[in-house]
């Protein structure tokens, strides 16, 4: 994937900063796993994982944490 989509980590809300956190987890899974045959097989052994599901929930958070520090916790 060589296609150039982030220019930046600044957004105008919150709840811009969460949705980029979401879109750069699905991106690292995209990065990490680029055959989409695979991807799909996997998911239903994920999609009813408590275990995963919390994973990656974790990696959302961490993703957030890193847009909000960019964006000042978008302090005035």
């Amino acid at each position: 994937m060589a296609d150039e989509w982030l220019t930046t980590l600044k957004t105008a809300t919150p709840q811009e900063g969460f949705e980029l956190a979401i879109t750069l987890s699905r991106r690292g899974v995209k990065y990490t796993q680029p055959d989409t045959e695979v991807l799909h097989a996997l998911r239903p052994e994920y999609a009813n994982s408590a275990d995963a599901l919390t994973a990656a929930s974790q990696v959302v958070a961490i993703n957030f944490q890193t847009v909000a520090a960019a964006n000042d916790y978008w302090r005035g």
